[in-house]
């Protein structure tokens, strides 16, 4: 721990981001249950409360019955049914009120006691702007779907809200890592910190495309593992049009994969390249850590994937999507350790 006044800076922001965590896996659940549209309002304070009566609930399940999931998908909808959809979607937008008020009173408290220097002041700032433009994305994304048309949000939108919410964790992590965690400049080396530069980025890329995953449904594409459809790259894949098959999901697939592949080898690599982590007790399990987690990501994908048609699939999914975040912190723990301290992130 550097200085002694930073330690409740630090666990403060270390616990801004689990609840961020929790609102990630809260995402996912909600878009897994279908629950994203049920709410076809933005009220950022009168939102807070769901519907208090019976008049209140049938006004927002009337006007849930105006846009085309509930047309196509689900007409047979009673109102019991609309509440348990209701639910997710309440909880997610009442947790990003709560990470709001975490971020918020202590801010003010650190700020009266003159804990923050205007370097962190103007950092917490930023974090304040991420969560406010996080907020916005995810409005647009919702709206997105509200209409006669369309029967999810835009995929698009989806992985753009998905990124925008690990930006902000990886951000929230990094000041924390540098007002709580020393670093050693022993522990540097320009190799290892390009191979930790090209995870981070093709994390970043595959959690896209992992968005992307979810907003198509492209997973349903090709149920099979370790070929799709029968083939390494499925011939649909260059028609145009395929009576059968969408092209488009399945190249968001293939890709996916691609890059699940590609991310196993940079890992080993980074594996290799950190013998001398081994020096270092707590280096040395951190060297370990992605290795293991990148593995367990890649067979609860594969698990995910083969099990898309079981409603229990759920399960894996959300634990598929934990784990790339853990991993992805776990990188970005290790290139804050061997990077120069007046490196490529200048503004923290």
């Amino acid at each position: 721990m550097r200085a002694k006044p930073n330690k409740q800076v630090a666990i403060w922001l270390y616990c801004g981001a689990i609840t961020i965590i929790i609102q990630i896996i809260l995402g996912g659940i909600t878009r897994l249950t279908g629950s994203g549209l049920s709410i076809t309002e933005w009220q950022p304070l009168l939102g807070t409360l769901p519907p208090m009566n019976t008049a209140a609930w049938q006004d927002s399940f009337d006007k849930y019955k105006e846009i085309a999931q509930f047309k196509v998908v689900n007409p047979h909808f009673t109102l019991e049914d609309y509440k348990s959809i209701f639910f997710w979607e309440w909880l997610h937008r009442n947790w990003a009120r709560f990470i709001g008020l975490v971020f918020l009173i202590p801010f003010i408290i650190f700020l009266i006691k003159n804990q923050l220097s205007r370097r962190l002041f103007y950092q917490l700032i930023i974090i304040f702007l991420l969560g406010l433009l996080q907020a916005v994305i995810g409005w647009i994304m919702v709206k997105s779907g509200l209409n006669d048309t369309s029967l999810v949000v835009n995929e698009v939108k989806l992985a753009i809200h998905f990124i925008a919410a690990i930006i902000l964790l990886c951000y929230i992590l990094w000041i924390a890592f540098h007002i709580s965690i020393k670093r050693s400049t022993y522990n540097y080396s320009s190799g290892v910190s390009n191979i930790l530069i090209a995870t981070i980025a093709v994390i970043f890329i595959q959690l896209f495309f992992g968005g992307l995953m979810a907003g198509s449904k492209a997973a349903l594409a090709a149920v099979t593992w370790p070929d799709m459809n029968g083939y390494f790259i499925p011939p649909d894949l260059y028609q145009a049009q395929s009576p059968d098959l969408n092209a488009h999901l399945l190249w968001i697939q293939f890709i996916h994969r691609m890059l699940a592949y590609g991310l196993i080898i940079l890992v080993s690599i980074l594996y290799i390249k950190t013998t001398y982590w081994r020096k270092d007790k707590n280096l040395s399990r951190l060297r370990l850590a992605p290795l293991i987690m990148v593995w367990i990501q890649a067979i609860l994908g594969v698990v995910t994937l083969l099990n898309v048609l079981n409603p229990n699939f759920k399960i894996y999914a959300i634990l598929h999507q934990f784990v790339a975040l853990i991993l992805l912190a776990v990188i970005l723990l290790g290139y804050y350790l061997c990077s120069k301290k007046n490196g490529w992130i200048t503004f923290v």
